[in-house]
């Protein structure tokens, strides 16, 4: 099996692209997130690198391009009224 990044998307938002990887590492994926800060210094730069990069390793991509899915049907959104400052359960 190989362990090489391989990538699963390119946005041309850069908090797009931090929401995504922090989805990806939620569920245990090693992520990369490359371009996002070219991107952030000048965003006149985006089209021309084709926007921020999100790489997953070879054997996550099937898992990785599912919670993308999921992330865009928005099955991963909070309600409207989530009170993200409660304490966890314990």
């Amino acid at each position: 099996m190989h362990d090489d990044y391989v990538l699963i998307a390119r946005l041309m938002i850069p908090t797009d692209a931090h929401v995504i990887r922090g989805c990806l590492a939620a569920a245990g994926i090693d992520v990369l997130l490359t371009d996002d800060q070219h991107m952030q210094a000048d965003m006149l730069l985006a089209a021309a690198i084709g926007g921020a990069r999100v790489l997953v390793r070879e054997h996550d991509v099937a898992r990785a391009n599912e919670i993308l899915a999921a992330f865009e049907r928005g099955d991963l959104a909070l309600a409207d009224d989530a009170d993200v400052g409660a304490p966890l359960a314990e």
